[in-house]
């Protein structure tokens, strides 16, 4: 059986191609911006990066995670996650290349459940990069982490459907076109997954409205609550089968968890890489920090859980593209690597000192972006719970633990 952790040679020159261009042209680029003080939001600010995407789209980095009969670079899930990585260890690399979320889930969810009409409606535009979206699930009310206790309803009226309620974290939906929106169509059903759908809302419909900006430990401007009051919208928005709302939202989150996966790795990496120069350069104490052992056994660890967060993604990724199912392996790289970042830029940060706790170096926004990571797509608890249960089913039916840890060969 051949086992090989090596790229083709265009999938490498991808790679290669990536980080030239974070490096030579989008570093330097951001760098100007704030050198002029401009900050994110501004004209100049959104001139700039659309300009960078249309550059990244000239050069052939754009949308790797998608079929090139869509527009996208067609490298599969696998070489996808070396790109993005590649990619955030520049600031906004992944949108910049279009693989960003929410973007890229919901063009992953259009692809598979959109019929011609909505891909070449609502697709194309994301793929184009002329049109941005959020995806609408999660509730104030009810546990996130339980999709099956959703309020928000969806009636059916003639030839529309009228959706009432309140999401929060519509992460995105001040700047996007439209949304992907998760409602109650069946309150009966028998089964308490087959009781929403999903629908696709254009977000200058009457009846929606950002309730609030919500404030987060990393400030606004990102997570919106918004409200649904009457919002009508043609019987044709439903995406996807009715009552099938709730699959549709894990079959778009088991790749988007992967997605954050390999984007954190880039995170990791680029924290991991600072700690190592900080403590190299350091003299304190009759020493450079990088000869005592206490700063070693940082560096230690995160290289080991840095390691092991690529291969649980490398194979969580070849599962996804051999058409099999990957829900253990996603979740266990979930939960390792969302961890592994959150110890990795804890450690960084602590190297650094003060200047890590200031805003000086990235280190302080990393870490608490590092802390959502331990929340998002499924909090820490949820993925270990899945984990036991996927043990205890191995067990169970096959006398052994290979469903629950990956089906190796070994």
């Amino acid at each position: 059986m051949a086992i090989d952790f090596t790229f083709s040679p265009e999938i490498e020159e991808a790679r290669q191609m990536t980080r030239k261009f974070m490096h030579g042209v989008v570093r330097p680029k951001l760098a100007e911006l704030r050198e002029a003080g401009e900050s994110r939001g501004r004209g100049a600010w959104r001139e700039a990066i659309n300009e960078l995407r249309q550059k990244a789209r000239e050069e052939g980095l754009w949308a790797p995670h998608m079929p090139k009969e869509v527009g996208g670079m067609g490298l599969g899930i696998t070489a996808t996650a070396m790109m993005s990585a590649e990619a955030t260890k520049t600031p906004m690399g992944p949108y910049i290349i279009n693989c960003a979320a929410p973007n890229e889930g919901n063009m992953h969810t259009l692809l598979h459940f959109g019929t011609e009409e909505q891909k070449e409606k609502w697709l194309k535009p994301l793929m184009e990069g002329t049109m941005q979206s959020c995806f609408s699930m999660t509730e104030p009310d009810v546990a996130g982490s339980d999709p099956t206790q959703i309020q928000t309803q969806a009636v059916e009226d003639g030839d529309e459907w009228v959706i009432n309620g309140r999401k929060w974290f519509t992460s995105g939906a001040q700047r996007a076109d439209f949304a992907i929106v998760i409602a109650k169509t069946d309150d009966d059903a028998e089964v308490a997954q087959g009781r929403t759908s999903a629908f696709i809302v254009p977000l200058d419909t009457p009846g929606f409205r950002i309730v609030r900006d919500v404030q987060t430990m990393g400030g606004g401007g990102g997570h919106p609550e918004v409200e649904y009051k009457n919002v009508r919208i043609p019987k044709e928005n439903m995406l996807g089968p009715r009552g099938r709302g709730h699959e549709l939202g894990q079959v778009r989150l088991g790749p988007a968890r992967l997605g954050h996966c390999m984007r954190w790795i880039g995170q990791i990496e680029m924290a991991l890489e600072m700690l190592i120069e900080r403590a190299q350069n350091r003299f304190a104490h009759g020493s450079l920090l990088s000869e005592k052992q206490s700063i070693q056994w940082m560096m230690a660890h995160s290289t080991l859980e840095l390691y092991q967060a690529k291969l649980m993604v490398l194979h969580a990724a070849y599962r996804i593209e051999q058409g099999v199912d990957f829900r253990p392996e996603v979740s266990m790289a979930k939960y390792h690597v969302a961890n592994t970042l959150w110890r990795t830029v804890d450690r960084a940060l602590q190297v650094h000192g003060a200047l890590g706790y200031s805003k000086d170096t990235p280190l302080a926004d990393m870490l608490i972006n590092a802390r959502w990571s331990r929340i998002a797509d499924g909090s820490d608890e949820v993925h270990l719970m899945r984990i036991a249960q996927f043990a205890m089913r191995s067990y169970n039916e096959q006398g052994d633990l290979s469903i629950a840890t990956g089906q190796l060969p070994i």
